[in-house]
């Protein structure tokens, strides 16, 4: 536009201007309407110089490390695929889903009752081959070739193409109106989306640097959204492991297997940690007995245990339904919606998922609006405070500052106060917030 002649910008940058007016007159009273003004005004609006703050500011990105690390997985795949080809025999395309699905089912006969999809090939997605693990040592392999190469061309090879030439940084863009949670994304990149449940993918981590002279911090909610549970659901027994301080996945494990905590075994936690987290979700015992690798009976089993021990937790789930189907909608604590057209519908696959979502968004978007008043206190606090510790990024439960070594008890102090502030829970359910410091972002995690 700097190019174009005044005279032939006036026109078209005053519709601009006037087109935007006549939105904010059209869409303001909605506000009122659907009583979300708070929303607009406490979280949202007050967000936005947030943002702009941690997109000018950028990260910092360690480019010969992601070299390396390049040269080591483009190394590992080539292993992962001559595994996979000496087990199947034959050399063939590992990245085409159609002579994969022949080499399993047809030539090495995996699985007998392998599935086709609608276009005639066999189903040869994550989820199915994450179930034939046991069957064959060939399926690990494939799915080690898939992670190491996805890790290589989504992350590692392209973060050094996204940095900034003129900052020398990454810029990423969040976006405040695209989770319908509430919850923030980003994209160019999305810095949200790096992985943290394999070893290899927590790896990336480290490309993330501080400024010269500065550490990363590292700040996240604990079992944020188990402690949101208790709170709204009331339920007595969760409330009480989080008010003495317990590792609530060990608490759960005790009362749902009727032992004493301190003989929790490691497969029972395991298996209390996949209810806490599946029930947020509406996870049946199917969806349980797929996760953890037991019989379905034994997985209802422990449905059926849990919610006797949290009988609270299974009435927020009720209420939570019955609320979408009367209202058409569901709502965090500070009265964000999320409406549920389909919690209407006939078809019964379509309106469980609806219910599905009935039961965990109050959950989820509570967390995701008290992060994002935790962003608006720290981000003022460092401020009021003239500090030089920078906000850096957002990963959902999770704030990443730039501190000066000279200012990290300071900024340490400040960043947990602002967090575990943002907002009281009903029931005076705690709220915890842990900090770690690093020279990546790994160690500081």
């Amino acid at each position: 536009m700097r190019d174009i002649a005044l005279e032939e910008i006036k026109e078209y940058a005053a519709e601009d201007a006037d087109v935007t007016l006549q939105l904010k007159h059209a869409f303001d009273p909605l506000l009122d309407k659907q009583e979300v003004r708070n929303v607009f005004q406490d979280i949202e609006n007050p967000l936005v110089p947030v943002l702009v703050d941690i997109e000018y500011e950028g990260v910092g990105v360690d480019v010969e490390f992601l070299r390396d690390y390049s040269v080591a997985l483009e190394r590992d795949i080539r292993i992962a695929e001559e595994n996979v080809f000496n087990h199947a025999g034959v050399k063939f395309n590992l990245g085409s889903p159609m002579q994969l699905g022949k080499i399993l089912f047809e030539h090495m006969k995996i699985d007998p009752g392998a599935k086709k999809t609608k276009t005639g090939q066999y189903a040869t997605g994550e989820d199915i081959l994450a179930k034939l693990r046991n069957k064959h040592q060939v399926v690990e392999d494939i799915l080690v070739y898939r992670e190491l190469s996805k890790l290589k061309s989504t992350y590692v090879d392209a973060l050094p193409t996204l940095i900034n030439p003129r900052t020398g940084r990454l810029h990423t863009s969040f976006n405040q109106a695209v989770a319908v949670t509430g919850r923030l994304s980003s994209n160019n990149p999305n810095l949200q989306n790096i992985p943290i449940k394999t070893d290899r993918g927590r790896e990336i981590r480290k490309a993330f640097i501080p400024r010269e002279g500065c550490v990363l911090l590292s700040a996240d909610y604990s079992q944020i959204e188990l402690r949101i549970v208790a709170a709204i659901s009331g339920d007595e027994n969760m409330i009480a492991a989080f008010k003495e301080n317990k590792d609530i996945h060990t608490a759960t494990a005790a009362k749902v297997y009727g032992v004493a905590e301190t003989d929790v075994t490691v497969d029972m936690r395991r298996a209390a940690k996949a209810v806490n987290f599946g029930i947020i979700y509406g996870q049946s015992a199917f969806g349980l007995a797929e996760n953890l690798g037991i019989s379905r009976s034994e997985a209802k089993t422990i449905i059926d245990n849990y919610f006797t021990q949290y009988p609270s937790v299974k009435g927020y789930m009720d209420t939570s339904i019955n609320f979408a189907k009367k209202h058409g909608y569901v709502q965090t604590l500070l009265g964000r919606k999320r409406w549920l057209r389909d919690i209407y519908s006939a078809n019964q696959t379509v309106r469980g998922y609806a219910e599905r979502n009935a039961i965990n968004m109050p959950v989820q978007g509570t967390a995701a609006d008290m992060i994002k008043m935790a962003m608006i206190n720290v981000h003022k606090a460092l401020k009021t405070n003239g500090l030089r510790t920078k906000m850096i990024l957002q990963v959902h439960d999770e704030l990443v500052f730039d501190v000066p070594e000279d200012e990290v008890d300071t900024a340490r102090e400040i960043i947990r106060d602002g967090m575990q502030s943002a907002m009281a829970l009903p029931h005076y359910v705690p709220i915890n917030a842990e900090t770690g410091t690093g020279n990546n972002w790994l160690e500081a995690h």
